[in-house]
């Protein structure tokens, strides 16, 4: 059993990695469908997942929702959109939570539990598998 579990992350991360490799990202980001917000860059979208950007273009408050670490997604969001590992963005967060900075967005475990985050949160923003169902969230756009 351990070997057809190994065989099959293995061909999940070789799916991922091509997919990734051919410029399909393989996540949406979404925000609560009264957001205004429609494109971000992939600069201003890290911003706002690594809290150095903290408000809306309205100035209101930005709440990011990030998938487990576990999460391919999040594998994938964390190399497109960040620039780096999840290991990474783990130690970026535990720099800023040692200094007092700031914390980590709030993790959610599933494609439907952050688009219940985001639905109830009009100020949320969240990422989820390119297939997943959204319900009502408005799609954002990512440009370089």
């Amino acid at each position: 059993m351990k070997l057809k579990t190994f065989l099959i992350a293995v061909f999940l991360a070789a799916t991922l990695s091509t997919a990734v490799a051919h410029g399909q990202s393989g996540f949406k980001l979404v925000v609560h469908p009264s957001n205004p917000t429609s494109s971000l860059t992939r600069e201003q979208a890290a911003k706002l997942f690594l809290k150095k950007a903290n408000t809306w273009s309205d100035g209101r408050a930005v709440v990011p929702v990030d998938q487990v670490e576990s999460s391919a997604i999040r594998v994938a969001f964390a190399k497109q959109v960040l620039g780096k590992k999840v290991s990474e963005v783990k130690a970026y967060w535990q720099q800023q939570i040692f200094s007092g900075r700031a914390i980590p967005p709030v993790e959610r475990s599933s494609d439907a539990q952050v688009v219940r985050f985001v639905a109830g949160n009009e100020l949320a923003i969240g990422y989820v598998a390119e297939g997943a169902a959204k319900g009502d969230l408005k799609v954002v756009q990512i440009s370089d």
